[in-house]
């Protein structure tokens, strides 16, 4: 099995696509909207990837938080909430802790009816005022301490509804002022306060996933950012923060890293992280990294089968909807 999360190019596997994720036998997959177009197009397409690769529990991320990143939404799908609506619990009747494991439990049941059983939330970055906001309100607010508390509910309702979260982005984007997409942040915030910041990670380090981000953090390694810094990762995520899991790098497409693809994955690999993950689905920078990797590790394949043991999925029926419902009433009730 390769280290390595692919994404696809379209609404259904092509034939080159078939043939080479069947040679090449990623780890997992992760959907885009261009994957997604209808409720029966989607559930064919996850069944479709599940029965290539032979795994029921087979990992099918999707980047589906709420707010402004959703992947899927109206006409066929609900239009979640961003974390920090949820975060303020002043006009409902029960806490934000119940409201966000409702909420995430719903959603959870609407991704696993789809056939998707990863989702790459919680957001646990702590924003700072000065920073950029491509993380903004994805975030829980901005206390470390509401950030863990309402991060572990949203892991508890995913679990509920048979998905897995992702913890991100290790250890923490919280006070970069400018977005990873676009170029590479510098943080030259002390050790103290990035400690401070990263807290959220220690309190869920038992998560089973978790994905890195590329920020430089000076304190802890000047040259490297967190994604292809052993230093970071050994020290910091594994050590200091605990987190024992499965670690995936970010996206490897992103302007933060420099090199070919096929350089970027070896360098997160190399630098301690479980899987790289390629989200664009462009077949040749497939095949280039596929060339590049060898097969995952003992210890990795050992993290990717216990994040996979709490992934099942279900169907659609008049029951599953009528607790969706039921979830969201008891989210929403004033």
């Amino acid at each position: 099995m390769l280290p390595v999360i692919f994404g696809l190019s379209g609404p259904a596997l092509t034939p080159d696509e078939r043939a080479f994720f069947t040679g090449a036998n990623p780890a997992g997959y992760i959907l885009f909207a261009r994957n997604i177009e209808t409720p029966s197009q989607l559930r064919r397409l996850t069944d479709a990837l599940r029965a290539l690769s032979g795994r029921d529990n087979l990992p099918i991320l999707i980047d589906q938080e709420g707010g402004r990143i959703a992947r899927m939404g109206p006409p066929h799908w609900r239009a979640w909430p961003a974390a920090a609506t949820l975060s303020d619990a002043t006009a409902y009747r029960f806490s934000a802790r119940e409201r966000v494991q409702c909420n995430y439990e719903a959603l959870g049941l609407e991704l696993a009816s789809m056939g998707v059983t990863v989702t790459c939330a919680p957001v646990l970055d702590v924003p700072q005022a000065d920073a950029h906001d491509i993380i903004g309100d994805r975030a829980f607010g901005v206390r470390a301490d509401s950030v863990s508390q309402l991060g572990r509910a949203c892991l508890q309702g995913l679990h509920l509804a048979g998905i897995e979260g992702v913890i991100k982005h290790i250890p923490g984007h919280g006070r970069a002022r400018s977005d990873s997409h676009e170029t590479l942040p510098r943080v030259d915030a002390s050790a103290a306060e990035l400690s401070r910041d990263s807290q959220p990670f220690a309190d869920l380090c038992d998560a089973a996933m978790a994905m890195t981000a590329h920020v430089v953090y000076e304190a802890w390694d000047p040259l490297h950012c967190a994604s292809v810094s052993s230093k970071v990762i050994e020290q910091q995520v594994r050590d200091r923060l605990g987190f024992e899991g499965l670690l995936i790098s970010d996206d490897l497409d992103m302007k933060a890293l420099s090199g070919t693809l096929a350089d970027r994955a070896a360098a997160v690999l190399q630098a301690g992280c479980d899987i790289a993950l390629n989200c664009w689905g462009r077949l040749d920078d497939m095949e280039a990294i596929a060339n590049r990797v060898t097969p995952m590790p003992q210890q990795s394949l050992s993290r990717l089968a216990q994040a996979a043991a709490r992934m099942s999925v279900t169907t659609d029926t008049p029951a599953l909807r009528a607790r969706i419902e039921a979830l969201l009433a008891h989210r929403d009730a004033q």
